[in-house]
């Protein structure tokens, strides 16, 4: 072989290797090649586990209040949307889910199956029958805010979406959205003090998802009300107790909950100077318990399982705080580390084998892939 064959043939090896790749991946290229995506595969895995759920209608732990017997009905009875995925708060994720994966990839294989559910689902009968739910006066509390928040991150997302069933869907949820929307301005300038638990009733998380909801449906009065009250529970917060994270079952972190929420509710120079206050060691990734993914021990059990969803919103959240930070931020590094770390350590165990994770981790895996990769 001559040189310029052999030069020829060399260069002609990029090419090659390109032509046997699988097609998907011309069209899906990660901005960062390195960084974790929702990838076709991932989709397709993710939605199998939301399609295992969304029918299952047991086991299941129902947040219902008795007055009498004739209040003791199933799971499907109470709630014909919502009845699957174990309670009614992973249910709606799980639909959120779906429908964010049917948007991005509306020829996946599991597409038809997707939509048939989404379909059966979210008829004007059956979220008329969930509105009526929340109508009773012992539903007052009923999935506040964590149920609320994911609910309106649903209604976005069929709001944002043009698809002739999309849209219809949207108008069958309207109604219920709307209601949560009033629950919400009718709630929260009653609650005094935030709640910092890493759990569903944490404050900060159910003011994030709402807050995105207002905004891209161009409900104001909501979105100036989780503003205001943004400010008011965390804008004089300084040196958060970070380092008292995790406790042993949380799935939300207190600390980063609440600075995903001020990213979006404070101008970029102001969240700036607000949250190297509130986490001063972040540019040395101090804490450490915060900065470095939880250990998980059981995943069989509902609780210790919590954690691998931890990992996942810290992940979340790390990813949403690095977009209101500039490129020279001295805590930038540390952060993007930190994301990395929790992201790959969330992903290993979407799929444990056990109901108590596979009910839900999907869906927060898929919003924390939603968001930019870190770099």
């Amino acid at each position: 072989m001559s040189r310029i064959t052999a030069l020829l043939a060399f260069s002609l090896l990029p090419l090659v290797g390109l032509l046997t790749m699988p097609a998907h991946n011309f069209a899906e290229p990660p901005a960062n090649p390195n960084a974790e995506t929702l990838t076709r595969e991932r989709a397709s895995a993710f939605a199998k586990l939301a399609l295992n759920g969304a029918k299952k209608e047991y086991p299941n732990k129902p947040g219902h209040v008795l007055l009498n017997d004739s209040d003791a009905k199933t799971p499907k009875a109470l709630h014909p949307a919502f009845y699957g995925c174990y309670d009614w708060h992973s249910a709606v994720h799980g639909h959120w889910m779906l429908a964010r994966i049917l948007r991005l990839y509306p020829d996946l294989a599991e597409a038809k199956e997707i939509r048939a559910v989404l379909a059966d689902h979210l008829t004007a009968d059956k979220l008329k029958a969930e509105v009526e739910y929340f109508n009773r006066p012992e539903a007052k509390s009923f999935e506040r805010p964590y149920g609320w928040s994911w609910l309106l991150k649903l209604a976005e997302e069929l709001h944002s979406w043009n698809d002739p069933d999309a849209k219809k869907w949207s108008a069958n949820l309207k109604p219920l959205a709307e209601l949560i929307a009033n629950r919400y301005v009718e709630y929260f300038p009653k609650q005094t003090y935030p709640i910092r638990a890493g759990v569903h009733s944490n404050t900060a998380f159910g003011l994030t998802f709402a807050h995105d909801y207002a905004k891209t449906t161009g409900n104001k009065k909501l979105q100036e009300l989780i503003e205001s009250r943004a400010k008011d529970y965390y804008a004089k917060d300084v040196d958060a107790p970070a380092r008292w994270e995790p406790d042993g079952a949380d799935f939300l972190s207190p600390s980063l909950c609440e600075a995903d929420l001020m990213r979006r509710v404070l101008p970029a120079a102001e969240f700036r100077d607000w949250f190297h206050k509130y986490l001063p060691g972040a540019a040395k990734s101090e804490p450490a318990t915060l900065f470095n993914p939880a250990t998980v021990t059981d995943r069989t059990d509902p609780q210790l399982v919590h954690l691998d969803g931890l990992n996942l919103s810290r992940a979340w959240c790390l990813r949403g705080i690095l977009l209101a930070l500039p490129k020279d931020d001295p805590a930038r590094k540390a952060l993007v580390a930190s994301a990395t770390k929790h992201t790959e350590a969330g992903l290993k165990h979407i799929a444990s084998g056990d109901y108590a994770g596979e009910h839900w981790l999907a869906s927060f895996a898929v919003w924390m892939l939603a968001l930019p990769a870190p770099e």
